[in-house]
């Protein structure tokens, strides 16, 4: 194995959805030495803050799953934000991590960073082969400079760092915004509340079309470890060629599906029975993406949730969570 139970690991936004599932998976495994400062006592945004930091506690590991992120309508109003915050916080962690000699060091990035229209299912050597998607372009080329940072610094100093491109996401810790949330978790919130309010019509976003692929978090936590435990950074998936290093795997689970037939299993499972409508005057975004996961299951991990049981075990954290407000109030 690659790393020690005992190391001193540093999970970078370990409060976000990713990075709480990476840290019950940690302590499942037998990790315990993790490192998890709250936002008040680490600002990511400050790169001293960042330095003193590291200087103070020295992590043996780093796992990058800190980030700004939201679904279309987040990423088309703030692209500003998208763009300036999640390169502030890539290059204060990654920079840092390679000035005090981290051992090992995991940044996770996300599908968008690969051509709108590049030939499906995405192969990671797709990369900078063509233009993106606007409505998430300012937060995709965030994503590519850290992928490229992770892999100069691999290339001149030697640096252990390994990227991985996680498809959409969903699971515990999700957001549910009306506005700023993915379309998964968006529509559980949508249907559940038409559900329990007697509302006899949905209206969605899009016109239903586009194929996205779904991964529980759970299972991205799995990859995670399973990656610092097994590959090392020698490891030829990780090449181009002999003589260009990548250093990019695509973590996913090889199957898609359309959005309308997402919303029409996600009201199944919640049981509701109304109109759902398409409202074509919002964007569709990119019109599929699909990963190919093949380098990861050559060596040995692939997920094992599947999209329904999954959506089940969702819902059941969401309305466990709507519980646990009203119980508050």
């Amino acid at each position: 194995m690659l790393i020690s139970k005992t190391y001193k690991i540093f999970i970078a936004g370990h409060s976000g959805m990713v990075g709480s599932a990476i840290k019950r998976s940690l302590i499942k495994k037998g990790y315990t030495n993790l490192l998890c400062p709250s936002r008040k006592e680490l600002n990511l945004l400050s790169f001293n803050e960042v330095e003193n930091w590291f200087k103070n506690n020295n992590p043996d590991i780093v796992i990058l799953a800190a980030a700004k992120v939201g679904g279309i309508y987040a990423n088309s109003k703030y692209t500003a934000d998208f763009i300036l915050e999640n390169l502030k916080i890539q290059n204060n962690v990654i920079e840092n991590s390679w000035k005090f000699n981290v051992k090992r060091f995991l940044f996770l990035g996300s599908s968008c960073i690969y051509p709108k229209l590049a030939e499906q299912p995405l192969k990671e050597k797709y990369l900078l082969t063509g233009s993106l998607e606007n409505t998430n372009e300012s937060y995709a080329i965030a994503k590519i400079a850290g992928i490229k940072l992770c892999s100069a610094l691999k290339t001149q100093y030697g640096f252990d760092a390994i990227s991985l491109m996680p498809t959409n996401l969903y699971g515990q810790g999700d957001n549910y915004h009306p506005s700023n949330s993915h379309v998964l978790p968006s529509l559980i919130r949508k249907f559940y509340e038409a559900k329990t309010k007697g509302i006899d019509l949905v209206e969605c976003w899009g016109t239903g079309s586009p194929k996205r692929e779904f991964l529980l978090v759970d299972d991205l936590a799995e990859a995670c470890i399973f990656v610092l435990e097994n590959i090392s950074i020698d490891n030829e998936i990780l090449y181009e060629n002999k003589n260009n290093y990548c250093g990019i795997l695509n973590v996913g689970v090889g199957l898609d599906i359309s959005i309308k037939d997402l919303a029409k299993m996600i009201a199944s499972i919640i049981d509701y029975n109304g109109e759902i409508i398409w409202d074509s005057s919002k964007p569709d975004g990119t019109p599929r993406k699909l990963l190919d996961i093949s380098k990861l299951m050559h060596v040995g991990w692939q997920a094992k949730t599947s999209l329904k049981k999954g959506i089940k075990l969702t819902l059941q954290q969401y309305v466990e969570e709507i519980r646990a407000k009203i119980i508050r109030i």
